[in-house]
This record gives C-alpha cells, structure tokens and sequence, in this order.
C-alpha cells in the first residue's frame, strides 16, 4: 500500500479528525438520532390516531348502508316503519311531507347511476366505495364521484369488495384505479348476502406525508443551527486548549539539537481561575515540562561549549608540538642511511603517525571554527573546474576504482570558500574510495536547477551503508567498521566536516543508500539565489 492511499485512509477515518471535529459530528449525529426518533415515534402515533378515527367513519358509513340497504330510507311522517325486506320504491329526488317545525326531508334518490341505492343516501361521503355482495359475487357496486353523482368501478375492483370478509372489522384494500381503501362488510338478513362500503385512506396518507415533510424540514433547520452553535461553542470552549496546542508546536519547531536554545516561560498563560480544569492542568504541566527542558538545554549548551572550546585551545596548542615533531623527524630521514634499519622503520613510523595526528588536530579546529560561526571566504567558485580536479586527483589515490563524470555543458559557479569547499568534495570521494572494495564505480554529477539551486552528487555502486549507522553517519567520529577505517587513515570527522561546510554555505547534505547504491546528495544556493536574497546595497 502506497504511503499516499494510507494518508488518504486516514484522513478519511474518524481517527485523523480533530477533537473539535469529533465533537461537533458526536453532537450533530446524536442530535439526528434522537429527532429521527421523535419522527419515528409521533408518524406511527399519528398514523394510528387517523386510522381509528378513519375506522370509525368507515363502519359508521357500513352501518347506515347496512341498514338504508335492509330497510330503506326512513318512512314519511305518520307512516309505520316497513317489515325487513320491504322497501319504499326510490324515485328521483322525492321529497316527503314537511315535518312539523323542519324543512321538507328526502328520501334516497335514485339517479339511475351505477352502484347501489345506498350511495345517495344523507350523510355518505364522497370517493365512498359500496357494494351488494352474494354468494361472493358483487352484484351491485360503484363510489360516489367528486362531484356527488354515482360512478362505475372496475370490475378488478368489485372483485375485491366481494372477498372482503364479513366480519364487521375494517381492513385495508388496494382497489385498482382507485388506490387504497379502508372497507368494512356488514351482513345481510339474507343468507349469503352482505353490504360493503368503504372510504379511501389519501387523506390519512395526505397528512402522515406532510408531517413527515414538515418533520424533516424542522429537524433539517434543528440540525443546522445545532451544528452552527456547536460550532461557536465548541470553539470557545477549545480556545485555551489549541493554545496549548500553538505553543507546543512552536517548541517542536525550534531547533533544540545545537547552539543555545532560549524558551519562553511561561509558554503557556494559564488563567488562575480555570486552573483546576484540564486545560489548565495541561498547560501548568506543560510549563514545568519546559522549564526543565530549558534548564537542561542550557545545561547542555554550557557543557558543549566548554568542550568545544577545550577541543579548540587544545588543537591550537598541539600544532606546535606537533611541528616540532614533524621537523625532527624530516631531519632524522635525512641521515637514514646512517641510522640501524630498527630505528629508521620507527622514524618513518613516527612520521606517519605524526601526519595521521596532525590532519586530525586541522580537522578538529576547523570544526570548532565552524561551530563558533566564524565567517567563511566568499568568492565566486567554479565548481566544473573543482570536481574535474577532485575526481583526477581520487583517480590517481585509488586507480582501482572506477571514476565516472556527468557535467553539464555550461560551467557552474557558486559564491562561497573554495578551499572549503574543495575539502568537501574530497572528502566525499575519499569516504567513497575508502568503504568501497575495488572494482567499485563512483559517479560525481554536477547540475543546476531551474530554480538556480546547484546540485553535487556523489554515487556509488558499492555494499552501501548499513541502515543502523545511516542517522549518524554525519556525526563526529562516526564509524561503520572501526578497524577498517583506522587502516584506512580515516579520522571519522570527513562526513562531519561536509556537513558542516555545506551548512555554513547555507545549503543541505541529503544520504540516501541501499545495498548496491550509496547517494550523497548536496544542494547549495546559486549565484542567482544569492542575488535574489541579499539586501541591495546603498549607492
């Protein structure tokens, strides 16, 4: 898995958000839960409270069908009721006598549409549903239209009233074209004969629907101004933490690794009155975290000083001995025909060892030069001209070695120590030479960059270094093979002297190396960058 997909993992996880984010997402989230059930609870509380009541229209019009249906409309005034089974003969809106103190009544009137009689009678609904059923056949059925008169219903339609159960229980029907129904059927005094009248359930659904609309609309805004808040309060209520969150990444971005290190106490103002809370029982601890973390960096520093300085005065001082000893030893080889073989061996050893000591004590102090930021030479460099001298001179040190060049077709040139600089290309070729086995190709390439950066890189095809040393390979005295570079006249202050030359040049040493493939990459500004980034100058 590439290094990009697993970022982009978690960034998408909940892992790689923020508290504040979480916070906020936690609050929203259960907020939406706690309305969806809300929601949930009152649709299904409303939706039983508008079926019953629905229900309870429906055997209402079930009953005055039933009974319109067994008995017919209601007799005119003085006359007996009718004996079940007989009924008044329906005419087109008849009216009956006044009765005494009312208007005139009406009887059922008979429009000669479809469906059965009871469909006009006072009181029915319209979109009501009716039907005679027997023998489980529709004999009669229709629904009152939107506009009061009697219709014709599907035969599919019918078809369903006449499986209605007969059970007085109100029940739920799909009736083709006209959509869901609430029926009811009520038995007749005939045997196998039943009366079934229904109502639709659109205004039911009608209504649970837009309570639903109106519900999330509601809740939607609920929601909004719940994040908006949370937001505002979420961030208040951070504030002290983040901070704390500031400032400690402004200590991680100072460079705590050299030189006097100087951390502002207290980093942190912690307010006395919230200073029980956690947030400020972080920012005290993280204040007495410093404090000790400044006391040990001074500490540090103090020390570091005083050896560096140690290692200055005593380098200095032992160039002089060192000198004599050199001399002597010259003026010793000169008689070394006269001297026995025993002692002439042992002044050409004293003489080597001398030279070794000698390039170690100039190494040292160079170091403690740089370290004491003494200002380099700045002179325009030909850095072509340079590394095809280096790389002659480390063709003749190890001919057994295999020595590539790769310039570009202009020469390149910085502003900088040439002597220095000198030292660090030898040194990178010589570390090559020296940790590399024979046979081994090293390539030296030279470029500039577009952005006027001048890149030196130094490449082998060696063993590589191993990936424990790698991290302080630029260190002082750092050795992978402590007899091998003993035997080698390696100081174990080569690297650490490039690295820093390079930083004193303003530029940066980059290693990179696997088995078969050692890169020391240096990157230093070009005469452009400088020009760009110095001040200009008073005329």
């Amino acid at each position: 898995m590439s290094s990009s997909l697993r970022a982009e993992r978690v960034r998408l996880s909940t892992r790689g958000w923020s508290l504040r984010t979480r916070l906020i997402v936690t609050q929203v989230v259960l907020l939406a839960v706690v309305c969806a059930g809300i929601g949930i609870a009152t649709e299904f509380a409303l939706q039983r409270f508008l079926m019953n009541q629905l229900d309870e229209q429906v055997v209402e019009a079930g009953k005055r069908s039933s009974v319109i249906f067994e008995f017919g409309p209601p007799p005119p005034p003085g006359m007996a009721p009718l004996p079940p089974g007989l009924r008044l003969p329906t005419a087109p809106a008849l009216p009956l006598p006044p009765h005494p103190g009312h208007g005139p009544r009406m009887v059922i009137r008979d429009d000669r549409g479809p469906g059965p009689a009871f469909l006009n009678a006072p009181g029915q609904a319209i979109l009501t549903v009716g039907a005679v059923v027997s023998d489980g056949r529709a004999q009669e059925a229709g629904m009152i239209s939107s506009d009061g008169s009697r219709t014709e219903i599907s035969a599919a339609a019918a078809t369903e009233l006449a499986t209605v159960p007969v059970d007085q229980r109100p029940r739920t029907v799909d009736l083709e074209g006209l959509g869901r129904y609430r029926v009811v059927a009520f038995p007749s005094h005939i045997p196998g004969e039943a009366v079934v009248a229904g109502l639709p359930t659109s205004d039911v659904d009608d209504t649970l629907f837009w309570v639903v609309v109106i519900f999330c609309v509601v809740a939607a805004v609920a929601l909004v101004g719940a994040g908006t808040a949370g937001v505002v309060i979420v961030r208040r209520q951070l504030a002290p933490l983040a901070r704390v969150s500031t400032a400690a990444q402004q200590v991680a971005d100072l460079e705590l690794d050299r030189g006097e290190v100087r951390l502002p106490t207290p980093i942190v103002d912690v307010d006395p009155a919230a200073a029980q809370t956690e947030v400020g029982q972080l920012g005290a601890a993280l204040n007495r975290m410093l404090d000790r973390i400044a006391g040990a960096l001074s500490a540090r520093h103090a020390s570091e000083t005083r050896v560096r300085q140690f290692v200055a005065d005593a380098s200095h001082e032992l160039r002089t001995p060192l000198a004599a000893i050199r001399g002597y030893t010259e003026l010793a080889q000169r008689k070394q025909a006269q001297l026995p073989d025993d002692v002439a061996h042992a002044m050409n050893r004293v003489e080597s060892e001398t030279a070794r000591i000698t390039r170690l004590v100039e190494d040292m102090l160079l170091l403690a030069r740089l370290d004491t930021g003494r200002p380099l030479q700045r002179d325009s460099v030909d850095l072509t001209r340079m590394v095809v001298d280096a790389v002659s001179d480390a063709h003749v040190a190890g001919p057994e070695h295999r020595w590539e060049l790769d310039l570009p077709d202009e020469p390149v040139t910085v502003t900088g120590d040439e002597a220095r600089l000198q030292q660090v290309l030898a040194n990178l070729l010589a570390n090559a030479r020296t940790h590399t086995p024979p046979g081994t190709t090293v390539t030296t390439s030279l470029s500039a960059t577009e952005h006027g950066e001048v890149v030196l890189t130094v490449v082998d095809d060696g063993p590589g270094i191993p990936h424990w040393l790698q991290p302080n390979v630029f260190e002082r005295f750092a050795r992978g093979d402590t007899s091998r570079s003993r035997l080698g006249g390696s100081t174990g202050l080569g690297l650490a002297i490039v690295a820093a030359v390079v930083r004193a040049h303003g530029g940066t040493i980059d290693l990179q190396s696997v088995e078969g493939r050692t890169e020391f990459r240096v990157r230093l500004p070009g005469d452009s960058q400088l020009r760009h980034s110095s001040p200009p100058s008073d005329a």
